[in-house]
């Protein structure tokens, strides 16, 4: 049997956790959720994560910086970038640095659902999304 897909969420607006470690528990992802990316990155430099979903602008520190920690540490980990305020220019800098994709907000966790599923299966691993799930789903 395949291992669980680990995942790490980091958005500084607790929120944004609350609502998408259930939504991406219906892929039969293993999430954890971090506000504070100081913490994130000391439970990444401790486990391996598959992927890792971080937002762009916080208060500590930027998307930008996870990313390159996170890939610098293991580079296979796919690196989702989420954010309120995206740009062209924000977008293109953070796939040059490796990230895998980009997603803007506000979107549906279905719309994360589709992302992470296919960094996931870029990974190898077989995950498949249902189209339903979306219908009562609200904005984040």
């Amino acid at each position: 049997m395949e291992r669980q897909i680990r995942l790490l969420l980091l958005d500084d607006e607790p929120i944004v956790g609350k609502r998408l470690v259930p939504a991406l528990a219906k892929l039969g992802i293993e999430t954890e959720s971090f506000t504070d990316p100081e913490a994130a990155l000391q439970q990444i430099a401790r486990k391996d994560f598959d992927i890792v979903v971080t937002d762009f602008r916080m208060d500590k520190m930027d998307g930008m910086e996870v990313l390159r920690r996170v890939l610098q540490k293991s580079p296979r980990t796919k690196v989702i970038i989420i954010t309120g305020y995206a740009t062209l220019e924000i977008a293109r800098q953070a796939l040059a640095i490796g990230a895998f994709d980009f997603i803007a907000k506000p979107f549906k966790p279905n719309d994360l659902r589709n992302i992470v599923a296919k960094a996931a299966r870029a990974l190898g691993y077989k995950v498949m999304v249902s189209r339903q799930e979306d219908q009562q789903e609200p904005s984040l």
